[in-house]
């Protein structure tokens, strides 16, 4: 075989080669911090079913993703805490009015460290500034969803005057979730479904629905993604698998009908 003909076969097996990468699609998914456990669950089943894709997750404040996405940042899909950055990112184009599907809810807590707990009633006469010593963690609360329903359900009670330079704010929820696990923050207000994956901290009480907003997560593929075949695949398991429902139901989200 002369060196010609080497050259030809070896192109050829590069090009095969290039060719079965293209195959196998990696699609990535942003979404909210408070949805790593689920999640990261729900894409390896994913995985499992359909070996020739491969979900990465990008987990973090729904706030901060949004601005990447916003930004230019590689996502397929978009996996918000709340309706508002949801609604930003249709406002900047950069995903289909028709395309956020509301799948998830949740609850809004006020947690402590394990064996620290006080007393707590979700009612503008209770002094809840009074029942704790130290500072309160929580996400940020102009931005971070969890900080921006905190600080709905801390008005909605009066109690937000009252805690005045006591609050921490943190880059997102599970930011603050850690520092209550580590008793540098004497008070939380997270998820139902962050504490309930924590053994270090304890739910002190639960803000009634009314307090703040309704705590809705929308999911949609972005402008990007409508083009992936894979990237609708997954959607359409997040949405519509038994197995990806009972996950979420397993850490403790309210799936929607």
């Amino acid at each position: 075989m002369n060196k010609f003909k080497q050259l030809i076969i070896a192109t050829l097996m590069v090009s095969g080669s290039f060719s079965s990468m293209a195959q196998a699609e990696n699609i990535k998914i942003y979404a909210a911090a408070s949805l790593t456990n689920a999640l990261g669950d729900i894409a390896k089943q994913f995985e499992k079913a359909n070996p020739q894709i491969t979900v990465t997750p990008v987990f973090g404040a729904s706030s901060l993703l949004a601005k990447q996405v916003e930004a230019g940042a590689p996502a397929d899909l978009f996996f918000s805490a709340d309706e508002k950055w949801m609604s930003y990112l249709v406002d900047k184009n950069k995903m289909a009015a028709s395309q956020p599907v509301s799948l998830l809810s949740n609850q809004l807590v006020v947690i402590a460290p394990k064996g620290r707990t006080f007393a707590f009633k979700a009612q503008s006469s209770f002094k809840f500034a009074q029942a704790f010593k130290g500072h309160l963690c929580t996400g940020q609360l102009e931005s971070v969803p969890a900080g921006i329903y905190a600080k709905q359900s801390l008005m909605k009670l009066n109690w937000l005057d009252s805690l005045q330079g006591r609050i921490v704010e943190t880059d997102d929820v599970r930011g603050a979730l850690a520092f209550v696990e580590r008793g540098e923050c004497a008070a939380g207000i997270v998820y139902a479904t962050d504490a309930k994956i924590s053994k270090k901290v304890s739910v002190v009480g639960v803000f009634p629905e009314n307090a703040h907003q309704p705590i809705v997560y929308p999911v949609a593929l972005t402008t990007q993604g409508q083009s992936s075949r894979d990237a609708q695949k997954f959607l359409q398991y997040l949405k519509s698998s038994p197995t990806a429902r009972a996950t979420f139901k397993h850490y403790g989200f309210w799936v929607k009908p």
